[in-house]
């Protein structure tokens, strides 16, 4: 198979200049439409903004040799580049180098920065720690001062959903993760509206709901599995507004940004907006809603397929798929210190292409894993990512699940064109993905490797998502999914999936377990028609909440993350401690409990998936009850 990438490092010259042009236009944020977010729209965004575009396209040109070859993350010389941010984070004042980000700005941003530059030039750019400390200390406020605590209004004392909780343990447990939204409410004050400069927030109009933890703003696809919950726990007037506040940002940027934060700028997150908004109208029938925004919607799309498509050849074929791509450089500022050290690895003319690779791999999600070291020179080292190297069957599993989306949705609205756009894309990407992702011998998909040619034949609950996103035709592949888990004996593991069979020490492997990646298979085999692989689908259930649970008797607490091994812990590694909270672990939770409930139990002995429960769990099931 040959590949050509839209706006790819090494195919960059078959592109004409008004290809490149497009390209770049939807990279810079576009005039801002809602109040507040001016603050982070690049000063260069009306006439000096062609010079951003011939600055990258003759760079992009000359490919990533150069320091200075790609645009940072955003303007901003405080948060996303400059000395200010490099001698701060390189000083390590803080464990976390999302810390410094976070914290807001006494005084205005000029005048930081002449205070800055005024203590470099008497240090000679070589600022002390102490003073560098008192510095920070005097110019900027704590984490969280623009941020109050929020209880959503249209929160209830006892959803219905809980009635279906047969096991008295597991229902008193379900009603306290309904109480765990109350905490995780966030709202912006006033004030940012008047100050927006001063911080590194993407003002939302509408109150939000967290993860939790160190993210204490919205991320973007987190927000998919905590909306299944919330709307679970009768909340659909939170829901819209965090949907609106999303809305929002594709009005003015042309995408959803990985996370709240002028530093996430340039990069996305798996594309589930039009996801989103289907969980939405189900729900309340607000298909006035849905007529207003259905426009955002298509543009959001559109985003994935000017910026990211990359067109793949097999069998005489052309397809085009789509990849995670973030051709902007320096360290991610969240994560400066870690990025800039590892950046020491490498050759300096390798840098740029590393720091974009990093942020590609924080747009997947997936940040970071395995699944992007996997071809590169020292495969457990975070130093071969390469991520925009790879079609991953995710992303390409959402983007068919929004293409049958918007095709329901244009026909629901009267718009048959429109809905038989959709319908096409959809069809071909189907194509595309049984072409070039689907392998009939090993009954899964594969990310597909743009350099090698070849498909990623490691494990990942990633490898199912189709199954998740009903993007297949023949659905006998269920099945064929099933047997896939037991070849690899992933049905072994008594609590959870592993996001990998392999242990890097990178927080998206082995042993760490996910809630979302244990919902895309879960709901996937529970589409199957074989009695025996429901009854799989519920085991993996009851293992999972039989983990959460566990963890929650000891600690008092949900995790982002599970180490899997060792009877189910919170999980380790990456490049921050494991947080609490947790916004996407508590969405899945209360799905599976409403899914199950009347089957689930608290019980301490987990379930063994190997063949002989597997016979058990299915004469049990056919028994006449």
């Amino acid at each position: 198979m040959k590949h050509t990438s839209h706006l790819g490092w090494p195919h960059l010259m078959a592109w004409t200049l008004p290809d490149l042009g497009r390209q770049v236009k939807q990279a810079v944020p576009r005039k801002p439409e809602v109040p507040g977010l001016a603050h982070s729209v690049p000063a260069t965004a009306t006439v000096p903004r062609m010079t951003w575009e011939l600055h990258l396209l003759l760079l992009l040109g000359l490919g990533l040799g150069s320091q200075e070859a790609l645009p940072p993350p955003c303007e901003s010389q405080i948060y996303c580049h400059g000395e200010l941010l490099h001698q701060v984070q390189m000083a390590k004042l803080y464990q976390d180098d999302k810390h410094f980000v976070d914290m807001s700005l006494a005084t205005s941003p000029e005048e930081v920065l002449q205070r800055f530059s005024e203590l470099a030039m008497a240090h000679n750019h070589s600022i002390p720690r102490e003073q560098l400390q008192e510095f920070v200390q005097r110019y900027f406020q704590p984490v969280g001062q623009e941020l109050q605590s929020w209880i959503p209004e249209d929160w209830t004392d006892s959803p219905q959903f809980l009635q279906k909780v047969s096991d008295a343990k597991l229902r008193a447990w379900a009603k306290e993760l309904h109480q765990i939204w109350k905490k995780l409410g966030k709202k912006m004050k006033p004030e940012l509206l008047i100050h927006p400069e001063r911080s590194s927030l993407i003002y939302s109009e509408h109150p939000f709901i967290v993860p939790g933890g160190r993210f204490v703003e919205f991320y973007y696809w987190d927000s998919y599995w905590v909306m299944e919950g919330l709307l679970l726990s009768e909340m659909a007037s939170t829901v819209k507004g965090m949907l609106q506040n999303f809305l929002d940002l594709v009005k003015t940027y042309g995408h959803i940004p990985n996370g709240g934060r002028v530093y996430y700028l340039q990069r996305s997150q798996p594309p589930l907006l039009t996801l989103m908004m289907d969980l939405y109208v189900t729900h309340t029938q607000d298909v006035s809603f849905l007529q207003e925004n259905i426009g955002t919607l298509a543009s959001e799309l559109d985003f994935w397929t000017v910026n990211r498509t990359v067109s793949v050849s097999s069998g005489g074929q052309s397809y085009a798929l789509n990849r995670y791509y973030v051709p902007y450089g320096g360290p991610r500022p969240e994560s400066y210190s870690k990025d800039e050290e590892l950046a020491n690895t490498v050759s300096e003319g390798d840098r740029e292409t590393l720091w974009a690779e990093l942020k590609a791999g924080a747009e997947s999600g997936w940040d970071f894993s395995s699944r992007w070291l996997v071809g590169g020179p020292s495969p457990d080292l975070l130093s071969s990512i390469r991520t925009s190297k790879m079609v991953p069957v995710d992303l390409n599993a959402f983007l068919c699940q929004a293409e049958e989306l918007m095709s329901h949705f244009y026909s629901r609205l009267g718009n048959d064109a429109q809905a038989t756009k959709y319908r096409n894309l959809r069809s071909q990407r189907l194509a595309a993905m049984e072409a070039v992702l689907w392998d009939e011998q090993k009954g899964a998909w594969f990310d597909y490797d743009l350099e090698k040619g070849k498909k990623n034949l490691e494990f990942y609950p990633s490898n199912l998502t189709p199954l998740w996103a009903g993007c297949f035709s023949d659905p006998s592949v269920i099945d064929k999914a099933l047997k896939y888990l037991e070849d690899n004996q992933i049905l072994t593991y008594q609590n959870g999936i592993p996001t990998s069979l392999r242990n890097t020490g990178q927080q998206w492997d082995f042993p760490n377990a996910w809630a979302p990646l244990q919902d895309l298979v879960i709901r996937g085999l529970a589409k199957s028609a074989s009695p025996r692989t429901q009854e799989v689908a519920f085991q993996l259930a009851q293992n999972w909440i039989r983990t959460n649970f566990k963890v929650y008797s000891q600690t008092s607490a949900m995790y982002e993350k599970y180490d899997m091994s060792n009877g189910g812990h919170p999980g380790g590694g990456g490049e921050y401690e494991v947080q609490e909270g947790f916004g996407w672990t508590n969405g899945v939770a209360l799905v599976l409990l409403d899914r199950y409930g009347d089957q689930l139990t608290s019980g301490t002995q987990l379930a063994s998936l190997g063949l002989h429960s597997l016979v058990a769990a299915l004469l049990v099931s056919l028994l006449p009850w």
